[in-house]
């Protein structure tokens, strides 16, 4: 595993189709010209927005407000998405889910109207997803990957249980267009003040919910997990949330503003970088060298 950016590996004329670098993008809030910045240290080209055939990007929701250029950056995704489709990977986060349902907060930005369409159109033709999975070399778990991680009380009380990352993506993108397809939204104490250990992949708590309800499950997570939305860490200050380092040993990277807790033997590395109005002063992708998508 790698962080940042860098130029393709050698060798990859030879390596097993469909794995290359898979690079996970956490919330861009609206930043369009820092993801354009980062995918160029990746290897696109900064002109007709090509990426590089080793690379797959995933990003995970949270792709707008906050920053300056909401719509820069839905129109740089949807260049990606038509030139290269199989290529790029669009979660849906909390903020594009004001979109799709009854807004669930209040928020003073709204998108211009074509790219109120766009959100749209990705949503019901599947182009943004739920969650997606993601195999690394020489990790013996995939990575489970959604906005803001999928609880132990929702896993169990809400998909049925899957075994393996694949089958969890798999039964979150299968409630969209359901009967029940708002389950997906369902939220958590950062909405309504009330922690919950069920709460949804859009709205689980890092600090509050998703790790806590991991913690207290009698078996070990089934998979690896990779999310944006929240933190662990306070990247401006330095302070924790909550009291986990006590019970789970945390690693952070500063630099790249990841921070992996490791639960049972099993990562959740989250990798919100925390931008607001401004971008965060440092930050970057999650970067699997040798990986792909499942």
């Amino acid at each position: 595993m790698t962080s940042g950016g860098g130029e393709p590996g050698p060798g990859r004329a030879g390596a097993e189709p469909g794995r290359g670098r898979v690079a996970l993008f956490g919330d861009v809030g609206g930043h369009a010209q820092q993801l354009r910045n980062a995918l160029v240290a990746l290897g696109m080209d900064a002109t007709t927005k090509r990426l590089p055939a080793d690379l797959t990007v995933v990003q995970v929701g949270d792709l707008i407000h906050r920053g300056p250029d909401s719509p820069g950056a839905i129109d740089l995704v949807r260049t990606v998405l038509r030139q290269q489709p199989g290529q790029w990977i669009q979660l849906a986060g909390n903020h594009e889910a004001q979109y799709l349902t009854p807004p669930k907060f209040h928020w003073p930005e709204r998108l211009p109207e074509d790219d109120l369409e766009t959100l749209f159109e990705w949503w019901s033709s599947r182009r943004m997803r739920v969650a997606t999975a993601v195999e690394a070399a020489g990790e013996p778990y995939p990575y489970l990957v959604t906005h803001a991680g999928l609880t132990e009380g929702f896993w169990r009380h809400f998909i049925g249980m899957p075994e393996n990352a694949s089958a969890a993506a798999s039964s979150l993108n299968g409630l969209v267009g359901l009967l029940h397809e708002n389950w997906v939204y369902r939220p958590g104490v950062m909405l309504t003040g009330e922690v919950s250990l069920s709460a949804g992949p859009l709205w689980a708590s890092a600090p509050d919910e998703l790790l806590p309800s991991w913690l207290a499950s009698a078996a070990p997570a089934p998979f690896n997990q990779v999310h944006g939305h929240s933190s662990t860490i306070d990247w401006v200050t330095g302070r924790r949330y909550g009291h986990l380092e006590e019970r789970v040993q945390i690693i952070d990277d500063p630099l790249l503003r990841h921070s992996t807790a490791i639960v049972e033997g099993r990562r959740f590395i989250g990798i919100d970088p925390g931008h607001g109005r401004r971008p965060a002063r440092s930050w970057g992708p999650l970067v699997f060298a040798d990986a792909r998508v499942i």
